[in-house]
């Protein structure tokens, strides 16, 4: 958020903490916080859109493998049509069942990803303490800025990640971010080095205090949290393919040109021995599904 090395903060005196975020022990002015709201943004984390139940089954029917399949589906019940008895009515049930199957479960894990999104917003405050003009100030959290020294005391959930200024016996819950139930206890004073999570003079949003209290200044807010971060990663897992996902799309786009390949090859060959022009169709269809209907298992 601002022009400063988040992991050095935590080496500095609160003097030298306030200077480089170009604050004071008393908060902003509601003016500089207004700029800075207008700067940085509101302190509140990015939505991914209204998720649809509908649409989200719907769209498991639809992705080019799910296609493919419909399309071995509608080969084997042609098949079974233009000459019943020959057991393409089985196979074109046992595809279906396939896509419904593969359709469910894709459907759960997407549902239970979008509700683990969900979660995490609400382990955010609605509204925090802050000093304004040296005044304690009850604000929604999305006006917190960068410089705001913020009130913290036993029960409240940290709205934005803060160096803090003056502590009181305090202990943080730090689960949510690294999953560790063991209290942790924090401390205003400068800290040499350590990994990011367990510098005992920061604080991060959407971690509960246990007890004690204590006051800090803030240094990042919204999407810049490390709260944030992580809800970044919950909600761009799709913007691009793994590389087995690009491998597996690699297979099925040649195994589907393959399939209407050998029944293009298979109907020719019937044609030539004179099995005429629709035995040749069902025997061409018939094999295209044959190879088409491994891929979906």
């Amino acid at each position: 958020m601002l022009e400063l090395d988040e992991p050095q903060l935590h080496q500095l005196t609160v003097a030298e903490t306030f200077k480089r975020l170009k604050a004071g022990e008393g908060g902003l002015s509601p003016e500089e916080a207004q700029h800075r709201l207008s700067r940085y943004g509101p302190n509140v984390l990015e939505e991914s859109g209204h998720y649809s139940l509908i649409r989200g089954f719907l769209s498991q029917f639809t992705h080019f493998l799910a296609i493919l399949l419909w399309i071995a589906v509608a080969l084997a019940f042609t098949a079974e049509f233009m000459k019943p008895g020959e057991g393409m009515a089985t196979l074109g049930w046992a595809i279906l069942g396939v896509i419904v199957i593969n359709a469910v479960f894709a459907f759960f894990q997407e549902y239970k990803a979008e509700r683990a999104v969900h979660a995490l917003h609400r382990l955010l405050p609605a509204r925090a303490w802050v000093l304004r003009n040296n005044q304690p100030h009850d604000v929604p959290r999305s006006d917190i800025v960068p410089g705001d020294v913020l009130l913290i005391e036993e029960g409240e959930q940290i709205p934005a990640d803060a160096r803090l200024i003056e502590t009181a016996d305090m202990l943080v819950d730090l689960s949510s971010l690294t999953g560790e139930s063991q209290p942790k206890r924090r401390t205003a004073d400068p800290v040499a080095d350590g990994h990011l999570l367990d510098i005992p003079n920061l604080v991060f949003a959407g971690t509960p205090v246990l007890s004690g209290r204590g006051r800090a200044v803030v240094f990042a807010t919204g999407m810049q949290t490390e709260f944030g971060k992580i809800a970044r990663l919950s909600t761009s897992v799709e913007t691009d393919l793994s590389p087995l996902q690009k491998e597996i799309a690699k297979v099925t786009h040649v195994v589907a040109m393959l399939s209407v390949a050998m029944g293009g090859v298979f109907f020719i060959i019937g044609i030539s021995i004179g099995l005429g022009f629709w035995i040749s169709a069902i025997f061409g269809i018939g094999m295209a599904s044959k190879i088409e209907y491994p891929v979906g298992r």
